[in-house]
């Protein structure tokens, strides 16, 4: 039996009349990588402060381990927190500020100095340690603010989208670091972003927050590969999932034939469980890598715009109704911007929303 890192059972969080937090049931199991990815407002943040005792509990509990915490105070949770903001003393050197909270809790000092050390060789400081914060770049500042968490020896460590003031190079360096960083602890993380390609990078299971409720949870490629919802298919995965407003066209022995509106040659066999009735109002998703170029009869794209990464381009244009499409390309390709292009799906890899937005299967 996997032993429990963090669990959250019915837990909520009201602001007045305002409903923050809905009712959230969560484990995270010890030692694991766990990332809270949602958009802005969604309740991620809010949700790990209330982990850490910075906002109070309106209803339900919360475990750390086999302790209940919900009423406990911040300081005897067992956890330790990085913020967006580094928060270093500028006066302090790299030395002083990672053994801040060791000093307030009277710690002996050779163990300070052991315990300081050893985060700084861990997060290669060891050369910066006599340097104060301003000697530092961005990366190393944010590793400042890691160590001072690692000499404490937490139970679960907490991160409060830690890299969204670095610059888009050191984000991926320090993504890298982190994940390195939690091999080498094995320590229970938990992780907030608002960024799916950090959550994608980081996490052994993502948690989808909106609205307050956990959208859906599991690894990374089960929820690219089986989001259970309109709202999940279409903030993992990047660029985003195309969406089509379709009607169901007729049953198969399989499932359905869905008939894109506006698109007379664009009708697609999809397997299904569920039988909506036909003329039924359907959403289809499909992810613009897996959309390729045909000579056959598909979806004709006008192009607009086109990303040129290098090994891959994305192309963005509109369809003869006029909605929204991308499409991958491997390869560099150049001279589609304003030429009209058409595109079938990978068959396969058709995905099929009621218009509520629940996923049918």
């Amino acid at each position: 039996m996997e032993e429990i890192g963090v669990r959250l059972d019915g837990v909520t969080k009201s602001f007045g009349s305002v409903d923050v937090i809905r009712g959230v049931d969560m484990t995270v199991r010890k030692g694991e990588f766990a990332v809270f990815v949602g958009p802005s407002g969604c309740g991620k943040s809010t949700l790990l402060r209330m982990i850490a005792g910075l906002e109070d509990t309106t209803s339900g509990t919360i475990r750390i381990g086999d302790e209940d915490v919900t009423h406990e105070d911040p300081a005897k949770r067992g956890v330790a927190m990085v913020f967006q903001s580094y928060a270093l003393y500028p006066h302090l050197t790299v030395f002083e500020n990672m053994a801040f909270s060791l000093r307030l809790a009277r710690r002996p000092r050779a163990e300070i100095d052991r315990k300081v050390r050893e985060a700084a060789e861990i997060l290669k400081l060891t050369e910066q340690l006599d340097k104060k914060p301003s000697e530092l770049s961005g990366g190393q500042r944010q590793r400042v603010a890691i160590g001072r968490a690692i000499v404490r020896a937490p139970k679960v460590f907490l991160f409060d989208e830690p890299l969204s003031n670095l610059d888009a190079e050191l984000r991926v360096q320090m993504r890298l670091e982190l994940a390195r960083l939690h091999r080498a602890l094995g320590a229970t993380m938990i992780y907030v972003t608002h960024d799916q390609v950090e959550a994608m990078t980081l996490a052994d299971d993502i948690f989808v927050l909106q609205g307050g409720y956990v959208q859906q949870w599991g690894n990374p490629l089960d929820l690219y590969e089986d989001p259970s919802n309109r709202f999940v298919a279409g903030f993992i995965g990047s660029p985003s999932m195309n969406f089509f407003e379709a009607a169901v066209a007729g049953h198969t022995d399989e499932g359905i034939a869905a008939r894109l509106n506006g698109q007379q040659d664009a009708v697609y066999d999809i397997a299904l469980s569920a039988r909506p009735a036909e003329g039924a109002p359907v959403v289809v998703g499909i992810r613009p890598e897996h959309l390729t170029l045909s000579t056959e009869a598909g979806l004709r794209v006008t192009v607009d715009v086109a990303e040129e990464l290098g090994g891959i381009s994305y192309q963005h244009g509109t369809l003869e109704g006029g909605d929204p499409v991308i499409f991958q390309q491997t390869g560099a390709r150049h001279g589609m911007r304003g030429t009209i292009q058409t595109v079938v799906p990978e068959p396969g890899r058709i995905f099929l929303f009621d218009s509520e937005g629940t996923r049918l299967r």
